[in-house]
Parts: structure tokens; sequence; C-alpha cells
């Protein structure tokens, strides 16, 4: 099931997926290459039709009917976060999934640039923008790909939170060099019960395991964020936590210092 709280056991995911580029300079470390291989491989092939249903109008369980309703919330939330008129403005849709939010910014007028390790997904996404008469460039591949180009914001809503600190910090610090004003991400802050599942999950066999969500407060996010070289031009603006159900999640607004004096406090109201 694609929730915020992992439990499901699928028979085929593992680090062999043939959709994703072997590295390159964008690559961060090994680890998060395996990493990458194991999300791509999991969301396109065995959660690639539960993912497009949770992310339509369909009928759905009551759990995943409160993971819809969290994702809306926090889709809405980061919507808040820019402006509603973005003509004239470049995003990348970090993980674009089945294109929901991207297909938002591109009705906003927004030149939208969408990504994601799956293709299944992406075919989707493509065929849903069609359908609402937008205009996006769609990829399979990596978000960190700097062929991709240079963007006024980033937009990373739940593809960041399969990545443990150091992988999350890699990757905003791969991203930070090409994009002008705006980081907008989400974490899932650690539970009792999250850290719980996550230890559970760890007894199956790593074949018949669904890609983890690593628990990251935001103490630890901005300690990391504090420590980093390549984001000290960056500032954590705004944070708003969303919990619907079995969503649980924390959207954090990161501002380019050449933006200017945006509070945190304002950021928030905003959302």
């Amino acid at each position: 099931m694609p929730s915020q709280l992992t439990t499901d056991v699928s028979p085929t995911p593992g680090p062999s997926f043939e959709a994703t580029s072997p590295g390159g300079s964008h690559a961060t470390s090994a680890s998060y290459l395996e990493r990458r291989a194991w999300i791509g491989e999991y969301f396109d092939r065995t959660a690639a039709t539960a993912w497009k249903t949770l992310t339509s109008d369909a009928p759905v369980s009551r759990v995943r009917a409160t993971v819809r309703a969290g994702r809306d919330q926090m889709r809405r939330t980061l919507l808040n976060w820019l402006s509603p008129d973005l003509h004239g403005v470049r995003i990348l849709d970090a993980g674009c999934g089945t294109g929901t939010l991207a297909i938002d910014l591109a009705k906003r007028g927004a030149e939208v640039v969408a990504i994601d390790l799956a293709p299944t997904l992406v075919d989707h996404a493509r065929e849903r923008a069609e359908e609402e008469g937008v205009s996006i460039d769609f990829h399979s591949g990596d978000m960190l790909d700097p062929a991709l180009g240079t963007f006024d914001h980033v937009v990373a809503m739940d593809s960041l939170i399969h990545y443990d600190l150091p992988e999350m910090m890699a990757s905003l610090e791969a991203l930070a060099p090409r994009v002008r004003q705006r980081m907008l991400i989400t974490v899932v802050p650690g539970t009792a019960l999250l850290v719980a599942l996550r230890a559970v999950g760890r007894l199956f066999p790593k074949a018949d395991r669904a890609p983890a969500i690593v628990p990251i407060s935001e103490r630890a996010f901005r300690t990391g964020l504090l420590g980093s070289c390549v984001l000290d031009t960056w500032g954590m603006v705004g944070t708003r936590l969303v919990e619907r159900g079995f969503y649980r999640s924390m959207a954090i607004a990161l501002h380019h210092s050449s933006m200017g004096g945006t509070s945190g406090s304002a950021a928030s109201r905003r959302s």
C-alpha cells in the first residue's frame, strides 16, 4: 500500500531496476544509487497500479482514503508557498509520480519539468496532463540529473523520504546550485509506530520489502542543513506538519538568501 507507514510485502522489488541510469556526476553515493534503483523498481512494477488508484477519484479503503486526504492537504500546502501566478517561472517537480502536483503548477502558468524514477507512472502522468490540456516536460530518470537544467523552484513532495539524512542532504546539495529561489520538500518525522514498523520490515527478506520510509526529525534536518557548506546560502523559513490518519509528513520551505527576508513565521502562516 502506498502510504506513509509502509508495511506492504511485495514479491519482486530489488536493486536491479533497468530504467535508471547507472550513475554519473550527479550520483551522490553508492548507497544512493542502490536506494534509487530499489525505489524505481518498486514504484514502476509492484506499486504502480495502487499508486494510480490512490491519486485518482476511484474508491479506496478507509486507510488509503486518509493517505489520499493527507497527500491532497500536503499538495495544497506546497502550492500555497508559491505564487498563484507562475507565468515565466521554471519549476522542477522532483518525483512527480502520476503528475497531480505538476498539473496544478502548469495550470498556474509555470514551465514544469517533471521527473520520476518509474516510467509507468510518468506515462500515466503524461496522459493525465494531456487530458487536462496542459503542457509539461516529463522525464523518466534521476531528479538530480544536471541535464534537466536550472530552475526558479524545486518541489519534492514525498520523494526524498526514502533516503537517510546524509543522502537527503547530498541530494539537496546537488540540486541547490541549479535553483534560484526555493526548494520545497517533505520529510517524515519519526513516531514510535513508524520506528516499530521499520524494525518489523527488516525481518523480511530484502527482495520482499517495499522501500522503507526514513524518519527524520525537524531538529535533525536543521542540524544537517547548518552543517552543509554547500547549503549555507539557504535558509529554512517555513514548516508545516500534515497528519491525516496513516499519512504524516512535514513540509519544509528552503529559500535562497538572494530572496531577502521572508520570515519563518510568515511562511508558516501561508500554509
